[in-house]
């Protein structure tokens, strides 16, 4: 029996399963303050003889294993969570080994294992929710260089008729300053789900996102990309996608038909915590 748990800046995601995947038991916990959270975690995995524990986390992280912080959520806005030791206080509750990478990293692999990119070895998964992230797997490895990815962070082209000044605390309007979850309802004055027919809401998404697409495309010409979280629960916003996609690229490199190429998770919202339940099978094969 294997441990999971997907921390998300709104909710932890804990789970028991297999390393099929299966998931046997599962909880969620208000992301609040570490000393308010992560008993509640413990408590949970408490009831359960697990062997291994995988941890999928929201991020800056520190994933160097050289490193002496490896394990920690480092330079996150979070209240409460800057410099926090996940890792270690999970090894010193249970005294088992921990798989540990980022949230979007452990749903790259999830769905490249047993998701819609099942048999790749290359795709790129982006989460657009509350902040915007994305994991890679290149030759079947995540994709890991002095530290993880950040790709929600890049910089991109502002809409022309966009004034909004960006959400993000460190770097204002990129990426995710622009696109996420927040900055939607900041813009527009509402959430997403009570814009589902304000087709310049998902039109502007959709430049955004297909900027932020080309990058990845050029630099990592992935096998699959696969788009999850909140925002992508609008499916309008994907037609949208492709139709700038189409236009950024101009025939300049080929790829397959876009609705095969960029597409929903196989795992639905569940893709995370999948991927956890692998990092703990990965941690307990390395001993």
């Amino acid at each position: 029996m294997l441990g999971a748990i997907e921390a998300g800046g709104t909710k932890f995601v804990c789970a028991v399963g297999d390393e099929t995947g299966e998931i046997f038991a599962r909880e969620q916990i208000p992301t609040t303050i570490p000393e308010e959270t992560i008993p509640k975690v413990i408590e949970f995995f408490r009831q359960y003889p697990v062997k291994a524990i995988g941890i999928g986390s929201f991020g800056p992280v520190d994933v160097n294993r050289e490193s002496p912080a490896y394990g920690f959520i480092t330079s996150t806005p979070k209240p409460g969570w800057k410099n926090y030791p996940f890792v270690q206080t999970m090894k010193e509750a249970f005294a088992v080994p921990v798989g540990f990478n980022t949230d979007v990293n452990a749903a790259a692999l999830g769905e490249a294992t047993l998701g819609a990119a099942k048999g790749l070895d290359s795709c790129l998964y982006i989460t657009v929710g509350t902040g915007i992230g994305a994991g890679a797997l290149v030759q079947g490895q995540l994709l890991q260089g002095l530290s993880h990815p950040e790709m929600g962070h890049i910089l991109v082209r502002r809409h022309p008729e966009d004034d909004y000044q960006g959400k993000c605390p460190y770097h204002s309007d990129c990426l995710e300053g622009l696109a996420a979850g927040p900055a939607i309802e900041a813009r527009w004055g509402a959430k997403g789900i009570d814009l589902v027919d304000r087709f310049e809401v998902w039109d502007m998404e959709g430049y955004y996102l297909a900027q932020a697409l080309m990058q990845y495309v050029l630099i990592l010409s992935p096998k699959m990309i696969i788009l999850g979280g909140g925002v992508m629960h609008q499916k309008q916003v994907f037609d949208c996608i492709y139709n700038y996609l189409k236009k950024l690229l101009n025939d300049y490199v080929t790829l397959p038909e876009l609705e095969n190429y960029i597409v929903s998770p196989g795992l639905g919202d569940n893709a995370g915590i999948t991927g956890a339940l692998l990092l703990a099978r990965q941690a307990v094969n390395e001993l």
